[in-house]
């Protein structure tokens, strides 16, 4: 059997590849894939049709108004696609504004004349962290590895299951997860799993269901006692220039969790946002968060801080 030549349209499905070991087999990426750090030096195959750089509110219109008309969001590179030749192509079906569609992708390899030099497509759909696991098993068996899918699943859910078992036992705060920030939006999928992993009682969103508009008056009544922000998409100095779209809504400094100093900022490009294996770190952060007297991986600084504390009105 002749080496794979990957293409891999999504940031997680690319960790995915390289955490399997055929990091050496990518030949094209898309304009997110940016771990582990060798793929930025690959082709880019998609692009967005809004400007990634506007604000929560700005990037929300341009979304909305997209959708509206039944436009996708991103460009497909069908040329360049079929220039590098891959013989498998990873892309998604979970969601149409993370990333290119499974439609989108199928229409562009439709154009080629000869199927039989159509590459093998694996589409993955992860709604849940047992979903995960199952997508690294998929990519591996595409891949002809199904050996090496299973010992990476097993890695991961022994590194897992052991922060699980450690926090069993300790007080569960109630944790609000804030994914987007204008308008607000409560993370679901795999969140509430890992929030509930971390030693925490989530508050808002369901394991294994898409994530779900939040009204302030909601989040104000539920009162939780932890608050962690990650906007889908945002570095960790993205989501501190942008908090104050969460901190000047009215009534926010009488939040149990603002008065405690327990709010909490995350980096949720490269972890809590991308459904692979590094949800094994989304976890050490949250149990960090939640736990700081039982936990300490490290990630402090560098995947999250608190948010700086205001002074009551």
């Amino acid at each position: 059997m002749s080496a794979p030549r990957i293409v891999s349209l999504l940031p997680s499905a690319t960790e995915i590849v390289a955490a399997l070991g055929f990091a050496d087999a990518l030949v094209g990426r898309s304009h997110e894939c940016d771990y582990p750090e060798e793929v930025a030096e690959l082709p880019v195959c998609t692009e967005p049709k809004l400007d990634p750089r506007g604000s929560s509110e700005e990037i929300h219109r341009s979304v909305s108004a997209l959708l509206a008309q039944t436009l996708s969001v991103y460009r497909v590179d069908a040329e360049r696609l079929r220039e590098l030749e891959p013989t498998h192509l990873v892309t998604q079906v979970q969601c149409e504004v993370c990333a290119v569609s499974l439609e989108e992708v199928e229409e562009a390899l439709g154009a080629w004349t000869d199927p039989t030099e159509r590459p093998r497509l694996t589409a993955l759909n992860p709604a849940s962290l047992g979903d995960v696991f199952d997508d690294i098993g998929r990519v591996a068996e595409a891949l002809g590895a199904r050996d090496r899918g299973v010992r990476l699943i097993a890695r991961l859910r022994e590194r897992m299951e052991r922060i699980a078992a450690a926090a069993a036992n300790l007080p569960r705060p109630r944790v609000a997860t804030i994914e987007w920030l204008s308008p607000l939006m409560t993370a679901g999928n795999w969140m509430p799993e890992l929030v509930e992993m971390a030693g925490g009682e989530n508050v808002f969103g369901r394991a294994g269901r898409h994530s779900a508009w939040l009204s302030w008056e909601e989040l104000r009544a539920a009162d939780p006692d932890v608050l962690v922000v990650f906007p889908c998409g945002f570095s960790l100095d993205r989501v501190e220039r942008e908090i104050g779209l969460l901190t000047s809504l009215p009534g926010w400094t009488g939040l149990s969790a603002v008065a405690a100093s327990r709010v909490y900022l995350a980096e949720a490009n490269q972890y809590f946002n991308r459904p692979g294996p590094r949800l094994a770190e989304t976890l050490e952060i949250l149990a960090e968060i939640l736990h700081p007297e039982a936990f300490a991986f490290g990630h402090e600084g560098s995947a999250w801080k608190r948010a700086p504390r205001m002074n009551r009105s």
